[in-house]
């Protein structure tokens, strides 16, 4: 989290390794830019600090680091240049700070760049707190086919860094009063999301109390839709029924797998081909819906879509309903759907077509809202609503 000295801890460690063996020490960010005025000046600051610097070679074209002893190079990369990583050989150490801000190819691409004939290899990643929907948490917490055994997990709070000044602390024990999710978060880095809420209206009811809630709608729309994934990504299918007159809408079933098979998923969902109700799914993968009609699914491609312009209509059209109700049978639609915040520019603006995370659930309830038309609000700038 913010303040726990975590940055600080691990530019020591890779000084510390730099004058016991001769290392090639990758440093990389999202961003190139942002390499010089984050990790190579931390690093710079460090050393001066344990009076290491006078064996130590700064170079600012291009970034470089260099231990005059041992022979050790700090290099660093920015993902946003990808090819440059391809020259890279017998890098053994990789830090990647500010993980969060990777996706997962990002994360393999590093992983396949670190090798070295003789040394053993190791990653470095660090973070602030993220949301339980990211893959950081999915792959590092959730993963079963990983093995933990070789993953240390260190978690710092403010408590754990001794050069931090009372009042920061204070300030943030302030917010429990003002903002708790936020206390939660920055105070005792729990997992969560911090920032502007893509949907304000969310409730988690449980089953039997939504199921009663749905018998109630005078007329209810019933859907299914469908995102598909396989490795990190995500299976996602839910059920949801639609209330028009009050503009409520409910999600009561869900189905949220990777790793799986078409074939092995078309097992696990039978009963949408039993009751043959309608599904649909993402119409980037046409060949996987030909797939599940070729095995009896009643499945058709969603005119909604991904990109930039499709993806903000249909959130447009999700921040219409006056409530959202998720059934507690549905774990995983609550946290990606609870999770949801905008990113925002360099500036703070909100940008409002771009989520913090890639919520499969989200993309999978609007393929199911297909046709459905809610009462339009009379200004688009209801959209950007504080909450």
């Amino acid at each position: 989290m913010n303040g726990s000295g975590k940055s600080d801890a691990t530019a020591f460690k890779l000084l510390k390794i730099s004058f016991e063996e001769k290392r090639l020490i990758l440093v990389t960010r999202k961003v190139y830019n942002t390499l010089s005025d984050s990790c190579y000046r931390l690093i710079k600051q460090v050393a001066e600090r344990y009076k290491m610097s006078m064996f130590l070679e700064f170079r600012k074209s291009p970034l470089s680091i260099k231990n005059t002893i041992t022979g050790t190079e700090f290099i660093f990369r920015g993902l946003d240049d990808k090819e440059k990583l391809k020259s890279l050989p017998d890098v053994s150490i990789a830090w990647l700070e500010e993980c969060s801000e990777f996706s997962y190819d990002d994360y393999m691409e590093i992983r396949g760049r670190l090798r070295h004939p003789t040394q053993t290899v190791h990653r470095i990643m660090t973070t602030n707190p993220i949301s339980k929907s990211s893959w950081i948490y999915q792959h590092f917490f959730v993963n079963d086919k990983i093995d933990k055994s070789k993953i240390c997990i260190l978690h710092s709070t403010c408590d754990d860094n001794p050069y931090l000044p009372q009042s920061y602390i204070d300030n943030l024990d302030e917010l429990q009063y003002t903002d708790p999710v936020l206390h939660r978060i920055a105070r005792y880095g729990e997992f969560g999301t911090d920032g502007e809420r893509v949907l304000s209206t969310l409730e988690k009811i449980p089953h039997n109390e939504i199921l009663e809630k749905i018998s109630m709608i005078k007329s209810p729309i019933y859907r299914a839709g469908m995102d598909f994934g396989f490795s990190h990504s995500y299976n996602a299918l839910v059920r949801v029924a639609v209330d028009e007159d009050n503009l409520e809408l409910f999600v009561y079933y869900e189905y949220y797998k990777n790793h799986m098979t078409d074939p092995e998923t078309v097992l696990e969902i039978q009963e949408f081909k039993e009751s043959g109700e309608l599904i649909y799914a993402d119409n980037a993968e046409p060949k996987t819906i030909t797939y599940y009609q070729m095995e009896g699914f009643n499945m058709y491609p969603a005119s909604a879509t991904k990109s930039a312009g499709s993806r903000l209509q249909n959130t447009k059209k999700m921040k219409r309903f006056k409530k959202i109700y998720i059934s507690e049978d549905c774990p995983c639609t609550w946290e990606e759907l609870h999770d949801l915040v905008f990113k925002k520019d360099k500036n703070g603006n909100v940008i409002p077509d771009t989520i913090n995370i890639d919520p499969h659930t989200f993309s999978a309830i609007w393929y199911s809202l297909e046709g459905i038309e809610m009462a339009s609000l009379k200004a688009d700038d209801t959209f950007f609503i504080n909450y």
